[in-house]
């Protein structure tokens, strides 16, 4: 099923349960299954939620900036499990908000939620804001993320970012570019970063840190994905198993 587009680059269409949001083309910038609006429906979108692992903190995390809302998945799942947070999205187009209020559930919640109309470079480096995790998921209609992929812009993220705070960013897996990214986040971060392996869409979700050095067991890890599934519903256990057989944990310990 395709509904009338939103604009003349914004399509949402529905097949088998799963309503989808495109920017003018078959490639799907985000998903939501209709009987579950609050869950999150892509795999990688699961996976930039193993950032929420990363630190044991419980008041992690309380203040977070989304760039790019797509379907708004990534915003509504922590607006639903996270009643303390505070949320930041940052979007670039008016139209692409104005379809996930009304085809993808997307909350009105000032007091919690802020959906700022901006480029998120630009926001980024003109805010002194700082925040907890930082979501970079921004692409346009031809799956480039422009500015949003660039040593400056990771560098800046990095001063953005509180004492304790993590980054994770949704790199197309099946780009040329997209082991450059992963360099150029590191070189932001010094050394500090690390991608999980490909998922079964082809993206790739690469983690930097600021702040105190991360080092936890995978077990460890294990457990915190036990607690997470038990309290949101979202099972990241077969995540932490790739992560396992990749090798990219010496010793069975993730370090960051």
């Amino acid at each position: 099923m395709a509904f009338k587009p939103v604009a003349p680059s914004i399509d949402i269409r529905e097949e088998s349960g799963v309503r989808t949001l495109h920017f003018g083309s078959d490639w799907i910038q985000g998903a939501m299954r209709i009987a579950r609006p609050w869950n999150l429906e892509l795999e990688y979108t699961k996976e930039m939620m193993a950032s929420l692992l990363l630190r044991e903190e419980s008041r992690f995390p309380r203040k977070v900036l989304l760039i790019g809302l797509g379907a708004a998945s990534l915003t509504k799942y922590l607006y639903r499990n996270f009643p303390l947070a505070k949320l930041t999205v940052v979007e670039i187009e008016p139209a692409v908000v104005l379809a996930a209020r009304q085809f993808f559930k997307l909350p009105e919640d000032p007091k919690r939620l802020n959906i700022v109309i901006a480029d998120g470079v630009e926001y980024v480096t003109l805010n002194d804001k700082s925040w907890d995790l930082i979501l970079v998921d921004g692409f346009d209609s031809e799956a480039r993320p422009g500015g949003l992929d660039t040593v400056s812009f990771y560098l800046m993220c990095r001063s953005r970012l509180s004492s304790n705070g993590i980054m994770a960013v949704n790199l197309l897996g099946r780009s040329r570019g997209y082991k450059a990214s992963v360099e150029r986040i590191h070189s932001a971060f010094d050394g500090r970063a690390l991608s999980f392996p490909s998922c079964d869409s082809g993206n790739v979700i690469a983690f930097a840190a600021a702040g105190d050095e991360i080092s936890i067991d995978l077990d460890d890890l294990k457990e915190q994905a036990a607690a997470l599934k038990e309290n949101t519903g979202l099972n990241l256990l077969p995540t932490l198993t790739r992560l396992e057989q990749a090798q990219t944990c010496k010793g069975g310990v993730l370090e960051l």
